[in-house]
């Protein structure tokens, strides 16, 4: 599932191609990818107007048309963006055509993404019961926030309604450069410790954003790189280790992150 970075990467992409551009035509070629109003309905509001802005709120992208709402994008776990000339590339599930005789195609191979609208981004995040945007929260916030969460670490990273954008690859990631085990619980860190939570989630998400979320792109010293059976810790060189949270695998250093 697309994380924060990933997202920034979308966002960045459709900024340098499709901003400011008019929409002529649309065309949504599966019902089922358009949430909470028809196919048709989605297509008239679309008709005619300009892309004039985008927000990023954790996994969500919203975008601006003219004053009459938000285009909101989802992109599920194979979704992403495609501009150019030409037919649209074969999961193309929305294409806007734009007056220029270029078109944006947003991709979903899967269909796990979605298209919707909305016409208060903050009521929309009210409604999806979304909390800040990760980048958005500072160490102070951040602490206050943690304080009162039970469970693992990696499941609260993961709380969409707690801190918005990190899914199960960044918030490995995070505890990793935090040398923290994914599976310590949040009431028995002092705030001393839930600071360097933060610090590490700001740096990694920062990072990764401006490399829009490329793996291959992140730094030696990541995990990212390698998360998977038989791969050497990039700081110690020792071997890594998963263990399920909440359903969800997690790789670690057992020398690096030790058990709590």
């Amino acid at each position: 599932m697309p994380e924060l970075p990933d997202v920034a990467g979308f966002k960045k992409y459709l900024d340098a191609t499709s901003l400011y551009q008019k929409i002529r035509t649309t065309r949504c070629h599966d019902d089922r990818f358009v949430k909470g109003l028809s196919r048709q309905s989605l297509q008239r509001r679309l008709k005619g107007t300009k892309l004039t802005g985008s927000r990023q709120w954790g996994k969500w992208l919203f975008v601006a048309l003219n004053a009459k709402g938000y285009l909101v994008l989802h992109f599920g776990m194979t979704g992403g963006l495609d501009y150019g000339a030409g037919d649209p590339p074969e999961h193309a599930r929305l294409v806007l055509h734009f007056d220029n005789d270029k078109r944006l195609a947003i991709l979903s191979q899967r269909m796990i993404g979605r298209a919707s609208w909305t016409d208060d981004i903050e009521a929309f995040g009210e409604q999806h019961e979304l909390g800040p945007d990760a980048l958005d929260v500072d160490a102070d916030r951040f602490v206050e926030m943690f304080q009162s969460k039970r469970g693992a670490v990696k499941s609260a990273l993961m709380d969409q309604s707690l801190i918005a954008g990190i899914g199960n690859v960044y918030s490995d990631e995070i505890c990793f450069q935090a040398r923290m085990h994914p599976g310590s619980k949040v009431p028995k860190l002092g705030e001393s410790r839930l600071r360097d939570l933060q610090k590490a989630m700001r740096r990694v998400l920062s990072v990764a954003s401006r490399k829009g979320g490329n793996g291959h792109k992140a730094p030696r010293s990541w995990l990212l790189g390698g998360r998977g059976e038989d791969s050497p810790c990039p700081r110690c060189g020792g071997n890594l280790d998963s263990t399920s949270i909440n359903g969800r695998t997690s790789w670690f250093c057992p020398a690096c992150q030790p058990a709590p």
